[in-house]
């Protein structure tokens, strides 16, 4: 739990088609260039398989971007943590906000769906950030530290999990925060877990996503409590997602 090796995962979203494996190799060959940064790409279903035997002899992980809160059963469209750990993801997002928005997903839900990635045996990526309205009224602390009572579980406090802070005005927008509003927030998230789970909240990774790009990635991954980025669309093509590791180590 006290590993806070740097860690880039990308999001793909709803993007990528059979053709994108040949970013998803050139991305294995140049995980090279950033030894001391863990990477890690959550394509849509429809390619992990492909993606997960691509990574296999890699460093670089398979997640996928979001699961059911149960095991099995009679959910039409739905995957299980337990289908993610199948075929060899090491992580899930939950939480994010385009899920808590589109979809109405609760703190609740995401808790739940957290759970059920620890009981696979993987990783949790839970995703917190306010909206602008919450930022521009000065509410986001408060919005942030609710979500994290919320979303994260008990069991946070024995098995490895990662959060990441994405102000939702950020996401897909160009839009960034100041460093001063990242290190605040990144802050905050840290010593909310430290309260809650001792030394191991002191081992929590913390990243940041919300429009990481390549030409601001270094400035962001250098602010004191970010462990590394959540990357949008800059993860589908290999020189940017290379170049924001790159900007970690």
């Amino acid at each position: 739990m006290t590993d806070r090796k740097k860690l880039v995962a990308g999001n793909w979203k709803m993007n990528g088609l059979m053709a994108s494996l040949s970013e998803v190799q050139a991305m294995v060959t140049g995980a090279a260039s950033v030894p001391g940064v863990e990477l890690a790409i959550c394509p849509p279903a429809t390619l992990a398989a492909a993606i997960g035997g691509a990574l296999k002899a890699s460093s670089i992980g398979l997640g996928g971007q979001d699961c059911h809160a149960e095991k099995s059963g009679a959910f039409t469209g739905d995957i299980s943590a337990e289908m993610w750990a199948d075929v060899g993801a090491k992580y899930v997002i939950v939480g994010h906000s385009e899920r808590r928005t589109l979809h109405g997903e609760t703190d609740a839900i995401v808790s739940a769906k957290a759970s059920a990635v620890i009981r696979a045996g993987l990783t949790p990526i839970i995703c917190v950030g306010e909206s602008l309205a919450e930022r521009d009224s000065g509410r986001t602390l408060d919005v942030i530290t609710t979500q994290l009572a919320g979303s994260v579980p008990d069991a946070a406090g024995q098995t490895p999990v990662v959060i990441a802070y994405e102000p939702v005005w950020a996401i897909g927008t160009g839009r960034t925060p100041t460093v001063a509003q990242v290190a605040e927030v990144h802050g905050a998230i840290a010593a909310a877990m430290e309260a809650r789970f001792g030394a191991a909240g002191k081992g929590i990774r913390l990243l940041y996503g919300g429009s990481v790009k390549p030409d601001n990635a270094k400035e962001l991954m250098a602010v004191a409590g970010v462990d590394g980025a959540l990357v949008g669309g800059a993860s589908l093509k290999a020189a940017d997602f290379l170049r924001i590791a790159q900007g970690c180590a």
